[in-house]
């Protein structure tokens, strides 16, 4: 009786951090995107310089203040050496998601960036020479696919929203793979990484985004008609950001990989169908099609990582190989969504 009542308080906790995590993480994606179509205020790196700012306030109050969370210690030339390059990769990835939200829909924006996985995996087996088993390349096969086919069939098609997305990918993946190297020894959840990182991203975006559209949203702020209400629009798209990676947190901490995983691309298609709601972009049959496949391309993947990783812990004889097969460095940081 009581193993029954352990596993349904813990079902229903997995179940409400799930659903915290999907209603933060769309929630920050339309309002990013209703800044962009409906606000006019179309500048992706001023939005991301508020996101970065708040998050790292927010980062200081809830690690130093609250302390809600142990300060993770870094040596000071570590800061440098190993989060600061961090940082860049971070703060391009943001930036480009931001850019890609500003010149196409969501649903598009999402799709492409459930191509993640196979820019990791390719990553790594042309840059860092890591081989994998057939199983792994077989189960990029409906991603590719599906990616290609939403791309072909996108009735909203811009070529720089698409360049953004795709070269963010490979921004996410090229994070991923550093971070095996550049943290090693660090256990960063995600409430220290926004701690250390944030700063360096404001500081890293600060410049550009003065320079480049300092004069545009002075001329935003002098000619919008209302100018208040969208300014607390924007800060608090920052501010759910934050919480965003509280949510992610939570959500690590209460569900298994492969349901973090079947979450993480049935919340894509949450955000898709929010966004079709509210925005009415068009799509097409075809369109649609293509994002299923893509998703269900993820979740397959997932699946066939889950039982590689399950067959290299059991115990027992292993084949020898002339080339070590290795397995992709995890998503789980990127499930994340770097909403900083």
């Amino acid at each position: 009786m009581e193993d029954g009542k352990m596993g349904n308080a813990t079902t229903i906790r997995a179940v409400l951090a799930i659903l915290q995590w999907w209603g933060f993480n769309v929630t920050v994606i339309i309002m990013n995107k209703w800044i962009f179509q409906k606000l006019e205020f179309q500048f992706p790196l001023t939005v991301s310089c508020v996101h970065f700012i708040c998050s790292s306030i927010g980062a200081y109050i809830a690690i130093k203040v609250l302390k809600t969370k142990p300060l993770i210690e870094v040596a000071p030339e570590d800061r440098w050496r190993r989060i600061f390059p961090m940082s860049f990769v971070f703060c391009i990835n943001i930036v480009l998601g931001n850019v890609s939200l500003r010149y196409i829909p969501v649903s598009f924006m999402q799709t492409i960036k459930s191509f993640t996985p196979a820019t990791t995996v390719i990553l790594q087996w042309l840059v860092w020479r890591k081989y994998f088993e057939w199983r792994i390349w077989a189960s990029l096969v409906p991603i590719v696919g599906g990616i290609m086919l939403t791309s072909i069939t996108e009735l909203s098609f811009n070529m720089l929203g698409f360049c953004a997305a795709m070269v963010g990918c490979l921004a996410t993946s090229t994070k991923t793979i550093l971070a095996e190297s550049l943290l090693h020894g660090y256990k960063f959840d995600s409430i220290n990484t926004v701690y250390y990182m944030a700063p360096f991203a404001t500081m890293i975006l600060a410049a550009p985004a003065m320079v480049l559209e300092g004069a545009g949203v002075a001329r935003w702020l002098y000619t919008y008609d209302a100018v208040a209400p969208a300014l607390v629009i924007i800060v608090t798209s920052g501010l759910l950001a934050f919480c965003l990676n509280f949510s992610i947190f939570y959500v690590i901490h209460s569900t298994t990989a492969v349901t973090f995983n079947v979450a993480g691309n049935l919340k894509v298609a949450v955000a898709v169908l929010v966004s079709w709601m509210i925005f009415r972009n068009p799509i097409s049959a075809m369109n649609a099609a293509g994002c299923a496949v893509t998703l269900a391309g993820c979740t397959f993947y997932g699946y066939v990582r889950h039982l590689i990783s399950q067959q290299a812990a059991a115990p027992g004889p292993h084949t020898p190989r002339g080339r070590m097969e290795m397995l992709p460095l995890t998503l789980a940081a990127d499930k994340q969504e770097d909403k900083i």
